[in-house]
């Protein structure tokens, strides 16, 4: 089989019964993994330290060092640490699982295994160690920023030891994650607010090398263009906490109190909020002539209308022509939509918009929160979110919320 044809990842199966493997292996394959297979511990640890998979499905019970000792060798190496191991066993007593997780386990499935469980377990994992990669590329990009202040200017070293700790404090909790999906809106949460204040005063010192660049005439020329470029990337930065404080802070809200909605002036102060980028790209707007009653929470609201409007002037026409409006209530529930005049989206495509951190390869701005922000807003206001869009024929972004 090609190479390519395995996108999912590599994963090692360490299990002595033949059968169990057997039907595991081809299942796996035929999802799309790559699968390595050791019928004993030796062997599976040899595996695992030559080739790094991505995921170790690990039995307990097998000749030799059991399931518990392999995976307590696997956590105390430096190669193979980082790999989640889901143990099998049909062990049930709550004291082997203890022990199993004391060893460094990730997760844990009980035999006979269910395929589909055992799929939306790999995946699970297989996701989160894909979110610690990323934010460990964030912390590489974050210690790449502080060489290039301390190069512009030596009176940065404090700031620079405050994003160090920040960063060490970061790599602490990334090891968490590992150990329930339910703790990743906690940790996002933590570090974009304690982001904030160090990240203010880099922002601000790169106010203060600008000016200070814009009166020195003898300023290196290629010493503007890296203040410009750390000008940027503070503002990125500061757009992703921002999004993140949002997105966590959605999700930790726990009941909010449904309101009824004046949409027309929700949207008119979104409209009035965003002018300079509605004359960015040269957008014209046409608006519905009535708004059906709903109930909500309108500064969430906003954020939803937000997120469409800038969508829409992003990567719609050229230039784009959007058109805002709402459909009678149907059902208990009223549809507000944005369409837009731009490609369209393909049906792959649409089922990947509303997801965390993921960007289509057109939509190149950005990082993936905005729709996933609209769909937590809207769930949580007992809605919920949607697009129609053909190739070639523009796109309809709704969102649907309870009828007053």
């Amino acid at each position: 089989m090609d190479k390519a044809v395995f996108a999912k990842g590599t994963l090692l199966i360490i299990d002595d019964i033949p059968d169990n493997v057997k039907i595991l292996l081809s299942f796996l394959v035929n999802e799309g993994f790559k699968v390595l297979v050791a019928k004993d511990g030796e062997q599976g640890l040899r595996v695992a330290n030559y080739a790094h998979p991505d995921l170790i499905l690990l039995d307990i019970m097998m000749p030799g060092i059991d399931g518990f000792e392999v995976c307590k060798q696997l956590k105390a190496k430096d190669s193979t640490k980082d790999i989640p191991v889901i143990f099998m066993s049909a062990l049930s007593d709550t004291v082997d699982k203890v022990k199993g997780f004391d060893a460094g386990a990730a997760d844990y499935i009980a035999k006979p295994v269910q395929q589909e469980e055992v799929l939306a377990r790999i995946n699970a994992h297989l996701k989160l160690r894909q979110l610690q990669r990323q934010l460990e590329e964030q912390n590489q990009q974050l210690l790449h920023e502080i060489d290039l202040r301390r190069a512009v200017e030596g009176s940065l070293n404090h700031i620079n030891m405050v994003l160090a700790q920040r960063t060490i404090e970061l790599q602490a909790q990334t090891a968490q994650l590992e150990q329930r999906n339910s703790e990743l809106d906690a940790f996002s949460y933590t570090v974009a607010h304690d982001l904030k204040n160090p990240l203010n005063g880099i922002i601000g010192i790169t106010e203060l090398l600008k000016v200070s660049g814009a009166q020195t005439p003898n300023l290196p020329p290629h010493w503007s263009k890296q203040i410009h470029l750390l000008e940027m990337a503070g503002d990125q930065m500061a757009n992703i906490i921002e999004a993140i404080l949002l997105l966590s802070g959605i999700s930790r809200q726990q009941e909010i109190p449904l309101q009824s909605l004046n949409m027309a002036k929700i949207v008119e102060e979104v409209l009035q909020q965003q002018t300079m980028l509605i004359e960015q790209y040269h957008g014209k707007i046409i608006l519905s002539p009535g708004w059906p009653s709903a109930k909500g929470y309108a500064p969430w609201i906003k954020e939803v209308w937000v997120n469409y409007l800038s969508n829409g002037l992003k990567y719609g026409g050229s230039p784009p022509f959007l058109e805002f409006g709402a459909d009678s209530p149907a059902g208990g529930m009223v549809r507000f939509w944005v369409r837009d005049n731009g490609a369209g989206l393909s049906a792959e495509a649409i089922t990947q918009l509303f997801t965390p951190f993921t960007r289509l390869q057109k939509r190149i701005e950005g990082y993936g929160l905005g729709l996933s922000i609209v769909k937590q807003i809207v769930e949580k206001l007992e809605g919920q979110v949607g697009v129609e869009s053909t190739p070639s024929s523009g796109s309809l972004f709704y969102f649907c919320l309870p009828a007053v």
